[in-house]
């Protein structure tokens, strides 16, 4: 019998295949392509529209990062809001901080939530019914522009700007982020592979740049993500939480930790220090 597989073709040049053990959903909503399949090694594996989101074998980078970096950066996170991130996953990953009060979702098609919350439960682990969580079914573009509320830190867990996600990487959408910011709030985005994706990086520093005191990158390695290190953006009011100290850092780890698989307090420091190659895709200094 043959062998089914799953390809992606992010890139004319290059393409990453997994084995389908087994096509669990396949459905097209209206808005997205989504696809549900288990593959060996990776586990159940969510695709929209050709392109994969989450994988249950290694969800735990991306997420532990764009989450526990910042929120240990700053120090005193009550109130987040997650752009994107129907699998619940960065909701996760932000509730396990007791300090935080209170975590708005943002995502704009409701199926994909229900989807994530029957079919990849492990993913979310309940953070949709924690009684921090408000999920708000909205475009995240308009929720920033029209939202009057401030918070610690905003996480934009979103697709690639190609197609529907390109909206969530303009410099509108930064600006009114920025507005909706405590003055030590953070952002923190995906930013793409910069071996092969650097002008995200460019364009968001260009983007990014009027509106925040401080703009920079970070780096995590996650296998489904392929082409090297992957970029996360990180833009903030202040200049501190960037800077703060490797036994800052630390301390606040201890006094309170949360279950991770990834993130230490030493990966914390040392994902600020970036390969030559992605330093020299930032304009400023």
């Amino acid at each position: 019998m043959t062998e089914a597989w799953f390809r992606e073709e992010l890139y004319p040049h290059w393409r990453q295949s997994f084995v389908v053990s087994r096509e669990l959903y396949r459905a097209d909503d209206g808005l997205q392509d989504i696809v549900l399949f288990e593959t060996p090694g990776f586990g159940r594996v969510l695709t929209l529209d050709g392109v994969i989101q989450v994988t249950t074998g290694d969800e735990f980078i991306y997420h532990e990062m764009l989450a526990h970096v910042p929120i240990y950066a700053h120090g005193a996170v009550k109130t987040a809001c997650v752009v994107g991130g129907g699998d619940g996953g960065m909701l996760r990953e932000i509730l396990k901080h007791q300090a935080i009060q209170q975590a708005v979702l943002v995502e704009i098609d409701a199926a994909v939530v229900e989807f994530c919350r029957t079919h990849m439960p492990s993913v979310s682990d309940g953070a949709f019914d924690d009684p921090r969580t408000e999920i708000v079914i909205a475009d995240g573009l308009r929720y920033m522009a029209e939202t009057e509320r401030k918070f610690d830190l905003i996480v934009i867990d979103s697709t690639d700007p190609i197609g529907p996600g390109g909206v969530l990487f303009t410099e509108a959408f930064y600006k009114d982020c920025a507005r909706c910011l405590t003055p030590d709030g953070i952002v923190v985005n995906q930013n793409g592979v910069p071996f092969l994706q650097g002008e995200e990086v460019t364009d968001t520093w260009h983007r990014r740049r009027p509106h925040f005191a401080d703009v920079s990158f970070y780096t995590a390695a996650v296998p489904t993500y392929v082409g090297g290190l992957m970029a996360l953006g990180w833009a903030s009011h202040s200049l501190r939480p960037r800077h703060e100290s490797s036994d800052t850092i630390a301390a606040r780890f201890q006094a309170a930790p949360v279950a991770t698989r990834y993130y230490t307090p030493d990966i914390h420091k040392a994902c600020f220090a970036l390969p030559k190659y992605v330093q020299d895709l930032i304009p400023g200094p």
